[in-house]
């Protein structure tokens, strides 16, 4: 992708003073059901109704959308509120669906992205389209494959182009129905800052009471907009009820989120900032350099292991430091989350360097 700076003129052209808002209800239920969730959100500041026509569903027998009639709802709501609209679409035929329907804007799929050949032929069906269209990330934390599904998607033509980040699977159990990987956010903008990032904190969440701060998170983060799915009865919803918040609530956390401004030309800021930045960068380099002398004696101790033919792997030992560290972890302000991750990580490190000196 040579000129990223282009992918981002849709969202520039409509001159916002906020953060592009996406909201709607998870799936579209009845006509009466899309078009009073969407009188609730006129006039707000939602730029786009959402609503899922198509719904990928984990395990079949599950509600998993209306299909295509629900498009002629989306149709009408924009006839009677002037919103534009966007749904997801997981395949040529819904694209082409999608287009003759005119909605204003699509995305891609968890599901779909995580597949290059699903991704290709959907790229092949928008080829030329000037809709602005979302991929979200895959299901699991691979940024080549994020990239490589948008590459395709530019590669066809498309140059309204953006992401959502919804988070990602994992088999732990956290406080996440998909954990964020926050860093890897990071890492997709710093790789390609112009193409715009959506955060969705409905599916990272899982939780409606959480939605706000990780909205706020994102945006503290530079992303450039949110979506957020919105029902007159939550409750009641027909998918993914837990997440999805009301149109009032919805209000109310827009006016609650900070914007942030990425820097200041005051000089007491400035100055203040880099020597806070210094003092990172001194415990930076000192926890590296433990680091290296931590693994200097997993070395040594996969000598000892190899001249008594000694299992790497000493179950016990591993869980009573992992125990004790998230106990110490709690007590310094560390979540049980990053202590796990970050130990999990050392203790990997350290499998391998033993490994390395028992197969020398």
């Amino acid at each position: 992708m040579k000129n990223t700076k282009e992918m981002r003129k849709w969202l520039d052209d409509m001159n916002l003073d906020h953060p592009l808002v996406i909201a709607g209800p998870c799936s579209a239920e009845t006509e009466e059901q899309v078009l009073k969730i969407a009188h609730e959100l006129k006039d707000t500041d939602v730029n786009y109704f959402r609503a899922g026509i198509w719904k990928p569903r984990t395990r079949p027998g599950m509600f998993e959308g209306v299909g295509a009639l629900g498009l002629k709802w989306l149709q009408k709501v924009k006839e009677e509120t002037g919103m534009k609209t966007t749904t997801e679409v997981a395949n040529a035929a819904h694209v082409k669906l999608a287009l003759e329907h005119d909605v204003d804007m699509l995305w891609i799929g968890a599901r779909s992205t995580v597949s290059p050949f699903i991704m290709q032929e959907i790229a092949d069906a928008l080829e030329g389209t000037d809709k602005p269209v979302l991929v979200k990330n895959p299901v699991n934390p691979d940024l080549s494959l994020w990239l490589g599904g948008i590459e395709r998607i530019y590669n066809s033509g498309v140059k309204n182009i953006g992401a959502i980040h919804r988070g990602f699977s994992t088999y732990e159990k956290t406080k996440y129905r998909n954990i964020p990987e926050w860093q890897l956010a990071v890492d997709f903008q710093d790789k390609y800052p112009d193409i715009p990032l959506i955060n969705d904190p409905s599916h990272i969440t899982g939780k409606r009471e959480m939605i706000f701060d990780v909205s706020q998170t994102a945006l503290d983060l530079n992303f450039d907009g949110l979506m957020i799915e919105t029902h007159f009865d939550p409750e009641k919803a027909w998918s993914d009820a837990r997440q999805q918040v009301t149109p009032d609530t919805l209000k109310q956390i827009m006016r609650d989120l900070k914007i942030r401004k990425e820097g200041s030309d005051a000089a007491d800021y400035n100055a203040k900032l880099n020597t806070l930045r210094a003092q990172i960068d001194v415990i930076d380099n000192s926890i590296v350099e433990t680091m290296g002398k931590r693994m200097n004696i997993s070395d040594a101790i996969g000598a000892l292991k190899k001249e008594k033919n000694i299992a790497v792997l000493q179950s016990s030992r591993w869980n009573e430091i992992l125990g004790k560290m998230i106990l110490q972890g709690e007590e310094k302000g560390l979540s049980e989350e990053f202590v796990l991750k970050m130990f999990k990580a050392i203790h990997q490190e350290s499998i391998n360097h033993q490994e390395r000196i028992l197969k020398s």
